[in-house]
């Protein structure tokens, strides 16, 4: 059956645990939609895993709705979420609006994440009010990494859990029909799972979340460099790609492949009016 923000919101209301992942492209999406998962979210993380960057800042609309329209060819049945990138929706309602069109319309996404709280509330109520679902997005918010001073748990001290209480009944206020709450203590996340009426999708905040979302690339340990506190390495995939590459190599090299199963043939005949 099709996930869509509905079915999202019927699962919590059943106590059933959600499971989402990043992907950013055909072949990776078709196999997550294939093992049943609930949702895809088509994160600004490309920029980091597929493009290189040292942080989200720098990924456009333009990468957004490539890598978008991918990802959604491929979804059969998982729902689809485009994630809004850096000054596509702060700098105007106007802009959030018209982006997160884009982004629907064009990467044919079922719903997009935006990043921030109160904020941003007056455009996630004119975007839903546009018949574009919203994802909300709380806590360690990447995009606001230069003005966190980097990668740091969020909500620690009683102010700042207060304020991410308020800012999750806000932003549903406003219309979003999930949040993700990402790097707050475990007992934070319980509390505004249990304060709010939507799912919240936990990355780093603990296991009472609603569901859990997860990088790919981290759960397949496929960077070596960079493994996160949050992060379950579900399997070795990094180990197993750079062993089939080196075993490519050396059998190349060594004249052992391609072998004969892996040739096609030709009637003897016809090579020999070849000569």
């Amino acid at each position: 059956m099709k996930n869509t923000v509905m079915t999202f919101k019927e699962a919590k209301a059943r106590g059933e645990r959600l499971t989402m992942l990043t992907a950013y492209d055909y072949s990776t999406a078709k196999l997550m939609d294939e093992s049943g998962i609930n949702g895809i979210l088509v994160g600004d993380s490309l920029g980091m895993v597929m493009l290189g960057y040292e942080d989200t800042l720098s990924v456009t609309m333009e990468d957004m709705i490539h890598h978008t329209a991918c990802v959604a060819r491929a979804a059969k049945n998982a729902l689809v979420v485009g994630d809004m990138p850096f000054m596509s929706y702060q700098t105007s309602i106007y802009d959030a609006v018209y982006n997160a069109g884009r982004l629907m319309k064009e990467g044919r996404c079922q719903a997009v994440k935006l990043e921030g709280g109160a904020s941003v509330c007056p455009q996630i109520k004119a975007i839903t009010e546009a018949s574009i679902p919203v994802m909300a997005h709380l806590g360690l918010t990447p995009q606001s990494v230069n003005a966190f001073g980097g990668f740091k748990v969020q909500g620690k001290d009683e102010d700042a859990a207060r304020r991410l209480i308020e800012e999750a009944k806000a932003v549903e206020k406003a219309g979003a029909f999930s949040i993700v709450l990402e790097c707050i203590p475990a007992k934070l996340a319980e509390i505004i799972t249990r304060s709010v009426n939507i799912p919240t999708i936990g990355i780093g905040a603990g296991k009472h979340c609603d569901g859990q979302i997860l990088v790919y690339q981290d759960m397949l340990g496929m960077f070596s460099n960079l493994k996160p506190k949050f992060v379950k390495q579900f399997a070795k995939v990094g180990d197993l790609m750079k062993d089939a590459f080196a075993s490519y190599i050396k059998e190349t090299q060594e004249g052992t492949f391609p072998e004969e199963e892996h040739s096609f043939k030709i009637s003897d005949d016809v090579i020999s009016k070849l000569y």
